[in-house]
């Protein structure tokens, strides 16, 4: 299987001894104007790809600052067709990888093979569905195998072992390794049991391990980035940008430290 654009990506970053920071933003919030200010200001601070969260009115897995956020992003209008027909305005101006993170019926909506084609003519090169179990994936992957579009696949800390290997197998551009159990949201503190976690993922995944959900300092930033080849950073994003506070999401990127 030939090893897609996003992956490289991320290999490449950390093959130079650096690890990988994926930032999520939802996409139209602040409107749909504010799209390209904000990918292209995460570009310009360092990022190694961005994730674009897709405003829907039943968003299971997200917490409060991402669900408001959600919110505030249909009320400008903001749907998956018309955050796709933004970033088609300025694609020539993104160099980073850009990952669409939307639940799935936003895409059987839209048409699988008519989304494909749309992200591989945008540069979208991977894509998170966190409601598509790995028992129904075959429904996205027979579209997206012949493409340059990565589906990557999340692991939650309660996934048994049998599990983790079926999601292994299939993975492609890196494992979403959830850090904690529930919602998306700002954590003061992890599990132990995280660090066994992430280890076990490591050696068994031949895509790279990144780490989410609940990461919001620059302190778990560096922490959290020590065991995994990078980190995904959502909620205190999508609340800096809300703020208005750019300085901050700076500060947070250059924690992940250069490995020793």
């Amino acid at each position: 299987m030939t090893t897609k654009p996003l992956q490289l990506a991320i290999e490449k970053k950390v093959k130079s001894g650096q690890k990988a920071f994926i930032s999520y933003i939802m996409a139209g919030d602040g409107g749909l104007k504010a799209i390209r200010k904000q990918i292209l200001f995460l570009q310009n601070a360092g990022v190694t790809a961005i994730e674009l969260g897709i405003p829907f009115t039943d968003p299971v897995a997200d917490g409060p600052v991402i669900e408001e956020a959600g919110n505030r992003a249909l009320k400008e209008g903001a749907n998956l067709k018309v955050i796709l027909d933004e970033i088609a305005s300025f694609k020539e101006e993104v160099q980073v990888p850009l990952i669409v993170m939307t639940y799935l019926n936003p895409i059987l909506a839209y048409g699988i093979e008519k989304f494909v084609a749309k992200c591989e003519e945008i540069g979208i090169t991977g894509l998170i569905i966190p409601d598509l179990p790995i028992e129904e994936a075959g429904l996205i992957q027979e579209k997206i195998k012949e493409s340059s579009v990565a589906l990557v696949q999340l692991v939650s800390l309660t996934s048994k072992e049998d599990r983790i290997k079926k999601i292994v197998e299939v993975a492609e551009g890196f494992i979403y390794a959830v850090t904690v159990n529930g919602i998306t949201g700002v954590r003061s503190e992890f599990g132990k049991s995280l660090d066994e976690h992430l280890h076990t993922l490591k050696e068994i995944s031949s895509v790279p391990v990144i780490a989410g959900f609940g990461i919001s300092t620059p302190e778990q930033v560096e922490e959290i980035g020590a065991l995994a080849d990078g980190v995904i950073v959502g909620s205190a994003i999508v609340k800096a940008f809300h703020e208005g506070n750019e300085e901050f999401i700076k500060d947070l990127i250059p924690k992940v430290k250069v490995t020793e």
